[in-house]
């Protein structure tokens, strides 16, 4: 009895001396560049079998024996890290780098969910929290353009038109969300609508090449950017930065941010001012601010509210003639026309896991937008030509001023069901907006010098051109289907239905200015797609798809003569496959895509018998191209990328006002497209990084008829940058070579224009991050 006693004391013993050895440590795994919390993060000890993950607050707790550990810390889409940690360590805080490339491993937007990539049959690319840092883009085109097959066109003051599996153009063929929500409404698409984006609350940007109406409905034709905001930090921040370069830009941002118990808060936002730049007439600011604000009810249940607020301004230069490119004159003939947008945003979204193979989302949005006028294309003299002779005044132009104004109250909910047969999972979701709008235009008398050509000035007359409400609804259901029936294969297929209706009244009497009579018109579409991915190891994969999208009439083309034409969606049939490699242990990587897109019902103005024109949808275009992106790492210290794309885009049966463009090739659009960049960051010099960009677009067009070629550019950019504790220096040169080139050239009956492009021009910037300053 004695011995049996003994042993049990010294178990005993034994048992609470081992629970003493046993120590906690505790830390915290946030993003490296945004501070944001990391959730499910893999955290193992190293040579053993313990490892966890983090808690939605990127949070973890691990026991140890009493001794130092090696800790392998790792998550998809970030570099693994390995550290040593001591016992009884609290208060740890792990930062993981993403890497500097536009090759994801996860993605959002090609199922409106978090996805692999290697499950996603799309060519979608990603610009990292990384390469935004590095960057320091000015204008969103900085960064967007790094994308192969991606040329945003600059227009001036963040201004813009876009090409994305299309000719340079301003037409509605894009689809641009925050956070997977459409920035703008269906029908009143504007070509401008990036410069309402708010990039010091940006995190990262994808771009889905393509149709992806079965998801995200109209619009989404020759491509979807999906802005992806900033969360609240994990840990305290306040970073301030200043930045300008010589030629009259300046701009200050505010990074802010931190998460306490259940809430989280975020307030970023930047003024950005340009006065006396290279081209007379052409001074713009900009106020935009977000604030984010996220309550977690518990680990299962949180809820995410944010708003923007815009203000922006810009005068409205125009495009030059052919004589003052040529004699490289950026004087002027406008004194007073303009643009601005007043916008505001509010989103509500509740997310909730019933269990890890299910959770639900229902969205609100709010949109606020109104965008006014003087417009530089609306400027017509009132002496011209009619025959053979000249007639009006030479002292005298017309013009107006507009408004256009919109709210938006849209309702997305949103289902996600996980099952073990075949690991298929189901995505399924409503939506409705309800967007009530107005237009309104006003005529103003233009007195110009005939002798310098410049419009000096301008008169308003009670003279109402046009003014209408239209209301747009758009309802939706969708669907995503994905699963593996056998190993290594993933077939996903989705369907959309949409619904529309437009109702027109026109507060003026029916003519060619003020609009149509007042009318009610419906429209539906039906978006299918259907592909497979087929992944023969983690390293390498294909892809496939089928897919259809649509573009529903816009207003403008509904309702802006007489009589209002008959006129249904125009529809793209897409044809793509394509796929990615890694090799030499992720040192070498390249995705390609090939594509064949079949534009149908797009709609053409047709010259009438009488002389009128009138919208119909007789249009047809073809547009085909391959797309390659290369990322590779040689040695240690050095990245280089390459991004690029041949297209071709054809009029296949298009006639627009008795002209035929059959067999042409589009107009504004380049055969290539391509992009490279080198970085060096010397391991010797810790925080410095240099980088050299070369941007190349080819020749194209000037007009439908193919009379008139530009031909292309080459620019050359050059970053560098150093980054100490907490403060941070880069100095950017655009344009290094001085190159003198047009972002964008076309050919109209009224002449040449062209958007010259900056010359050679330093940024300088300097921010500080105020929490890592006063960090313990």
């Amino acid at each position: 009895m004695k011995s049996v006693l003994t042993y049990l004391i010294i178990g005993l013993f034994v048992l609470v001396q081992n629970s003493f050895a046993q120590t906690i440590c505790r830390g915290r795994i946030i993003d490296g560049i945004t501070k944001e919390a990391i959730p499910h993060a893999s955290i193992q000890v190293k040579d053993a079998a313990k490892g966890i993950a983090t808690n939605n607050k990127g949070e973890f707790e691990i026991t140890s024996t009493g001794q130092s550990q090696s800790l392998v810390v790792s998550c998809i889409g970030y570099q693994p890290l390995t550290m040593v940690v001591e016992p009884q360590q609290t208060n740890l805080v792990i930062a993981l780098q993403s890497g500097n490339n536009t090759m994801p491993e996860v993605v959002i937007s090609a199922n409106r969910d978090v996805a692999r990539r290697s499950q996603a049959p799309v060519a979608i690319n990603t610009l990292t929290a990384k390469t935004i840092q590095d960057t320091k883009p000015i204008t969103v085109d900085q960064v967007l353009n790094k994308v192969s097959g991606v040329y945003m066109v600059n227009l001036g003051n963040e201004q813009h038109s876009m090409s994305i599996r299309q000719p340079m153009t301003t037409k509605s063929l894009f689809l641009y969300l925050e956070d997977g929500m459409p920035i703008r409404t269906t029908g009143l698409f504007n070509h401008n609508a990036l410069l309402e984006m708010n990039m010091a609350a940006v995190r990262n940007i994808e771009v889905v090449k393509g149709p992806s109406s079965s998801l995200y409905g109209s619009e989404a034709i020759g491509g979807v950017v999906n802005f992806i905001t900033l969360a609240p930090t994990a840990l305290p921040s306040l970073k301030l930065s200043v930045q300008g370069n010589d030629i009259g830009y300046k701009r200050t941002d505010l990074q802010t941010g931190f998460t306490s118990g259940k809430w989280g808060v975020s307030v970023n936002g930047y003024y950005a001012d340009k006065r006396n730049s290279y081209i007379e007439y052409s001074d713009f600011h900009k106020g935009i601010i977000t604030a984010r604000v996220d309550y977690r009810f518990s680990d299962k249940t949180f809820l995410t509210n944010s708003f923007t607020w815009l203000d922006y301004y810009s005068d409205m230069p125009g495009g030059i003639d052919s004589a003052k490119f040529a004699s490289k004159s950026f004087r002027n003939p406008q004194t007073f026309t303009y643009r601005k947008v007043a916008g505001q945003r509010y989103r509500s979204t509740l997310n909730h896991s019933w269990n890890e193979h299910s959770k639900s989302s229902v969205s609100f949005l709010y949109r606020n937008n109104s965008i006014g006028q003087n417009p530089a294309y609306s400027v017509k003299d009132d002496y011209r030509r009619q025959g053979s002779a000249w007639i009006g005044k030479k002292d005298l132009a017309h013009g107006e001023i507009n408004d256009a104004s919109f709210n938006s109250y849209v309702l997305i909910a949103q289902h996600k069901q996980q099952f073990q047969w075949k690991d298929a999972a189901i995505i399924g979701g409503v939506s409705a907006d309800i967007s009530p709008s107005t237009y309104r235009a006003d005529y103003i008398r233009i007195k110009k010098d005939s002798v310098s050509g410049k419009y000096e000035s301008y008169q308003t007359k009670d003279s109402v051109l046009t003014n209408y409400r239209s209301n747009l609804n758009n309802y939706a259901a969708y669907v995503n289907l994905e699963l593996s029936p056998i190993e290594k294969l993933r077939v996903v297929a989705s369907l959309r239905y949409d619904v529309f209706r437009y109702q027109f009244d026109n507060y003026l009497k029916p003519s060619s200015y003020s609009g149509s009579p007042d009318t009610v018109n419906h429209f539906s579409a039906v978006s299918p797609k259907i592909g497979f991915t087929y992944n023969f190891s983690r390293a390498a994969g294909i892809y496939a798809n089928y897919s259809q999208g649509f573009v529903p009439p816009q207003v403008t083309e509904m309702y802006r003569g007489v009589k209002v034409p008959n006129l249904d969606p125009s529809v793209f049939y897409n044809y793509e496959a394509g796929g990615w490699i890694s090799l030499l242990k992720g040192k070498l990587s390249a995705d390609l895509s090939l594509y064949y897109l079949d534009g149908t019902n797009e709609v053409v103005s047709v010259k009438l018998d009488d002389g009128s024109s009138e919208n119909r949808n007789a249009g047809k275009t073809l547009h085909k191209g391959i797309e390659l992106g290369v990322n590779v790492n040689p040695v240690k210290d050095v990245s280089l990328r390459f991004s690029g794309a041949y297209s071709r885009h054809e009029f296949v049966d298009f006639n627009e006002k008795g002209v035929k463009y059959n067999g042409n090739e589009m107009n504004g659009a380049p055969n290539w497209i391509y992009n490279t960049e080198l970085w060096y960051r010397p391991s010797y010099v810790k925080g410095l990084r240099l980088g050299v960009e070369w941007q190349h677009l080819g020749s194209y067009w000037l007009d439908p008829v193919n009379t008139v070629k530009y031909p292309g550019f080459d620019v050359v950019h050059l970053r560098a940058g150093y980054q100490w504790k907490a403060l941070e220096l880069w100095v950017n040169t655009v344009n290094l070579g001085n190159s003198y080139y047009a972002y964008t050239a076309s050919k109209s009956s009224f002449g040449y224009s062209y958007n010259p492009a900056e010359p050679r021009n330093v940024t300088v910037g300097l921010s500080c991050d105020f929490g890592q300053l006063f960090k313990k």
